[in-house]
């Protein structure tokens, strides 16, 4: 049984028992979490497709971690007049694990 959840403006295809990074939510380490976006769930040859979300549906999952990507540099350049920046960014970001899926 897997479905797909929409979190953070992106799509991801879960299971029970996986372990995914989405976009940092405003949670405490430890807490559960209810996606209640859920897009489509397939179950034994059984889909439902959502219009555009399954009625009923929800995915619950628990917080494992809240932490920062690897850091990206991002350096601006143009040729001839001198002009060089340099910047930094760490994504925030929280891992959680999927304990069930209703549908």
């Amino acid at each position: 049984m897997y479905a797909i959840i929409r979190t953070g403006g992106k799509q991801y295809r879960v299971s029970e028992g996986d372990v995914l990074e989405v976009e940092k939510l405003n949670v405490q380490e430890g807490d559960e979490v209810v996606f209640d976006d859920v897009l489509t769930v397939v179950s034994d040859g059984d889909v439902k497709v959502g219009k555009p979300t399954v009625e009923g549906a929800k995915v619950t999952a628990k917080v494992a971690a809240q932490g920062k990507a690897d850091k990206i540099f991002v350096f601006k350049y143009k040729a001839k007049s001198n002009y060089r920046k340099r910047q930094g960014h760490r994504q925030p970001f929280t891992r959680v694990e999927i304990t069930s899926i209703e549908a």
